[in-house]
């Protein structure tokens, strides 16, 4: 399934690219294409500031030649996802051993998926650029045993190539030098000698121009302050820093992360983790480039193998962030309006590639906890009242808190995609107006039309409508978010099955949001209903201000305002320990169900449909993993009295490994 699902993530990035039109794909490999589609350059390669690559790299490709521009595509295309695919071959077959039978059967589909995924591959892949050539090259040269403990001629010859067409792969010697293969780096610095004085030699003005004019390139491509120049050289330019000060300020960061980096290198590979040696190497060189472009990211995406920390409920969170940063853009990673949290995700890849070289606590091989971290206590699945509950039977329930720093990851990534499919969701003003007047219908007929008479009861008190107005666009967030983080300080057993219940719950909403567009009583026309937050409005072209942007005006069909309320008013019963705390609990999604229609923003329908999707989220929940009541439990360095773990066997049976976790 793994390798299937590779296959069709691989032939959709070569068909979206090939789809581009001719002008908007391939525009860095454009610069080798002469007259008549020929691979030809008449004049400089570096005519424009667009080329970024070495001379080298146009000595290569020169002899390329083809008929026409689409076949070249083809063939660019194609051939760039062999490379894709062999180096992450390289990379699966690279992992330190003993390797278990399971992880070594999976590691090359999901080693290919992840490459794939990557933003800088799917750059590589548009831009037409020779990124992924000098990565695959060092991992020849530096990972399989045979070449990495021979002689180092072989290995050197590799490296030294890969430098030619990407300087700061010329750190790899350093690296070689300081875990005893001298001759190696040797190979590598004489290898790299020879193919730049060869490009001299063929092409002088263009190695003057790179090599001189340029410093090694530093001055081409987009402005090195902006930030598609993900190194330590743009972060400073960025910060305000210019001139003297800057160069010295970048000279020192740049030594000091060189040297830390290249040792931490050099002990993983005397460890035997030369996978993740070559990984934290070439995160250092893109942290001390002047320039690191995406494309030249993909150093970043091979720390993914390094393990940390001795728990195994820790042991994601380092794969998971290096996978989110690879693969989502900046404003996924971090809401783009936020002046304290935005920095973070326009410099994800440059702060990522400094954590691995420099701060990261890899394991060594050596460590306790390297192959068999310590287990997560967990609950045998329980028995629900009918016989096939639960589903998932191999599924054992974590009774102690996941890593925070995972679950904000997980959580972040989780809103942007509610965001997204929300404000894609059809939006079209007719068919949603054609919606609402179902509703109503529907609601006439069955007596529950009350929306217009609450709504101008509200409208009528000045103190009533500044209330729900505030309670509208506070409560929905302030609540759940609330209650989910005393669940996870007090109630870990609870915090799990709770949160899962409102994911799901919060999915089949979204499902809601495609298949039936509504609009909601203060957008149909003609009706009566008065808007008490936005006032007045065209109903032809409305604009509610910052709203709009964020959300879509016509999905209102089911009502989240009421799922995420009842989610919490279960939760309150479940969790509050006096009967009139669950009582004032659920009193809270009725308060809801009177501001979503009193402000006009919802029908009573909508609240139905909320409340359904709910208890369709707890009940999927029930159905594949059984009942969550018995395992509510704290686990014991938590534990209260109100809060009593489970009793041995039985239905509610001690956690498995409890004495260990």
């Amino acid at each position: 399934m793994l390798w299937l699902l590779a296959a069709l993530l691989a032939v959709r990035q070569a068909a979206a690219v090939l789809r581009l039109p001719p002008e908007r794909r391939f525009s860095d490999l454009g610069r080798w294409i002469g007259d008549h589609g020929v691979l030809h350059v008449r004049g400089s390669l570096y005519d424009t500031d667009e080329f970024t690559g070495t001379p080298f790299e146009g000595l290569v490709l020169k002899p390329l030649t083809k008929a026409a521009e689409q076949g070249l595509g083809i063939f660019w295309t194609f051939g760039t996802l062999l490379l894709v695919v062999a180096l992450a071959l390289v990379a699966a077959r690279s992992l330190p051993g003993p390797v278990p039978r399971r992880t070594a059967l999976l590691a090359a589909p999901v080693a290919v998926i992840l490459a794939v995924l990557s933003l800088p591959v799917r750059n590589t892949f548009t831009l037409g650029q020779t990124s992924i050539l000098p990565v695959l090259l060092v991992l020849l040269g530096c990972c399989p045993p045979r070449l990495a403990q021979g002689s180092g001629r072989a290995s050197g010859l590799l490296t030294g190539v890969a430098a030619a067409l990407q300087p700061a792969v010329l750190l790899f010697a350093v690296l070689q030098w300081l875990t005893g293969r001298r001759r190696a780096a040797a190979a590598t610095g004489v290898t790299f000698a020879a193919c730049s004085g060869l490009t001299w030699a063929l092409m002088p003005d263009d190695s003057w121009t790179y090599w001189i004019h340029h410093v090694a390139g530093a001055g081409l491509g987009h402005a090195p302050d902006g930030l598609a120049n993900q190194s330590l050289h743009g972060l400073l330019l960025r910060t305000g820093l210019h001139g003297p000060a800057e160069l010295a300020l970048y000279g020192a960061l740049a030594a000091a992360v060189t040297v830390l980096g290249l040792r931490r290198a050099a002990r993983y590979a005397l460890d035997g983790q030369t996978l993740l040696a070559t990984a934290v190497a070439g995160c250092t060189a893109v942290a001390v480039s002047p320039a690191a472009w995406q494309h030249q990211q993909l150093w970043i995406l091979l720390a993914v193998v390094g393990r940390v920390g001795k728990r195994r409920a820790d042991r994601l969170v380092w794969p998971v962030l290096v996978v989110l940063v690879m693969t989502l853009t900046s404003t996924v990673l971090m809401p783009d309006n936020n002046p304290f949290l935005s920095p973070l995700g326009d410099n994800a890849p440059l702060l990522t590639a400094l954590l691995a070289a420099c701060a990261v606590p890899f394991l060594s091989r050596a460590a306790e906890g390297w192959a068999r971290p310590v287990p997560t206590p967990v609950s045998e699945p329980q028995r629900g009242r009918f016989s096939w509950v639960p589903l998932f039977r191999f599924w054992r329930r974590p009774l102690t808190r996941p890593n925070v720093l995972l679950e904000l990851m997980l959580l972040r990534v989780g809103y942007w995609f509610y965001m997204f499919i929300r404000s894609r969701a059809p939006d079209e003003r007719f068919p949603a107006e054609a919606h609402g007047r179902q509703i109503l219908g529907a609601e006439e007929f069955l007596h529950l039309d009350v929306e217009r008479g609450f709504n101008h009861f509200v409208a009528g008190s000045g103190r009533l409508t500044g209330a729900m107005n505030y309670y509208y666009g506070t409560f929905h967030f302030l609540v759940p978010v609330a209650l989910l983080v005393y669940l996870y300080v007090r109630r870990p057993g609870t915090y799990r099955w709770a949160r899962t219940a409102l994911s799901l719950a919060t999915l089949i909403a979204l499902a809601g949001f495609w298949a039936y567009p509504l609009a909601p009583p203060r957008l149909m026309p003609g009706l009566g209903f008065i808007d008490t937050v936005n006032g007045p409005q065209d109903l032809n072209n409305p604009e509610f201000g910052a709203l709009t942007e964020l959300a879509n005006q016509y999905a209102a069909m089911p009502s989240l305002h009421i799922g995420w309320s009842l989610w919490c008013g279960i939760v309150f019963a479940v969790v509050a320990p006096k009967p009139w705390m669950k009582c004032l609990g659920m009193l809270y999604p009725l308060l809801t169900l009177s501001v979503i229609v009193g402000t006009a923003n919802h029908y009573v329908l909508d609240a139905v449909g909320g409340a359904l999707v709910v208890l369709a989220g707890f009940a999927i929940q029930y159905v594949l993993s059984g009942p969550g009541r018995p395992v509510f439990g704290k686990v014991p360095a938590a534990r209260g009295e109100s809060d009593p773990l489970p009793a041995a066997g039985g239905t509610g049976a001690a956690p498995s490994h409890a004495a260990k976790g």
